[in-house]
């Protein structure tokens, strides 16, 4: 059996969930928490094999109660990050965190995959995808809902954002206000060839030829 814990701040959706998931066989609902720091506390103190965890709610949000519930377990010597089937630990099956949530931007996924979650599941998926999902989380297997595979997979192929150093940064923050080198050097107290020695920087940084298109790229690349 299957033991599996709810937090949601949502009455009405974690009263759903249960009837779902208490429907099948091998699954069965142990506890509900309605905020992150009632799921941590629960989580700890009943050891479910997966929590379905919400993003936003009150008093924590889900991705800090994901990260706290998994650095509150033992875990074998020599495994990996915690989440995406990590540790055994030594005293039974690990904990293990599956997002259940609304929201799909990238910085949510990234964000809850580095606290170690081992799977990533929208609200609108159907019941049955639901239960299977849990069945292949507590099997140590790693669970994305199809669309935040392809974000994933579009981080990863996406090259990195180039780095500016803090005055190079600050340089282009006048550039985009329309400053002059001339005007820039005196607002930042550097003379107008040293401005023109960090644009020259700038621009083979981001890979442009001027100003204008310096600052769009920063701007989409979210330096500025």
């Amino acid at each position: 059996m299957i033991r599996i814990l709810l937090v949601d701040d949502h009455p009405v959706v974690r009263m759903g969930l249960r009837g779902m998931l208490d429907a099948e066989p091998d699954l069965t609902v142990i506890g509900e928490a309605s905020s992150g720091s009632e799921g941590v506390a629960l989580a700890l103190a009943e050891r479910p094999d997966i929590v379905l965890m919400d993003l936003r709610m009150p008093d924590g949000d889900g991705v800090e109660a994901t990260a706290q519930i998994l650095a509150g377990q033992p875990r074998a010597a020599g495994a990996g990050p915690a989440g995406f089937g990590a540790a055994e630990s030594g005293g039974g099956s690990p904990v293990r965190v599956m997002v259940l949530t609304t929201y799909e931007s990238d910085r949510d996924i990234l964000r809850a995959i580095e606290a170690g979650a081992s799977g990533y599941l929208l609200k609108d998926a159907t019941p049955a995808e639901l239960a299977d999902a849990v069945r292949a989380a507590a099997r140590g297997e790693t669970v994305l809902a199809p669309s935040v595979a392809s974000t994933l997979v579009r981080q990863v192929r996406t090259p990195a954002p180039p780095a500016l150093s803090a005055r190079e940064t600050e340089v282009l923050k006048q550039v985009a206000a329309g400053l002059t080198n001339a005007e820039i050097g005196k607002r930042l107290f550097i003379s107008e060839a040293t401005v023109k020695t960090h644009l020259l920087r700038i621009f083979n940084k981001l890979g442009v030829a001027d100003r204008t298109a310096a600052v769009t790229t920063a701007m989409r690349h979210g330096l500025l």
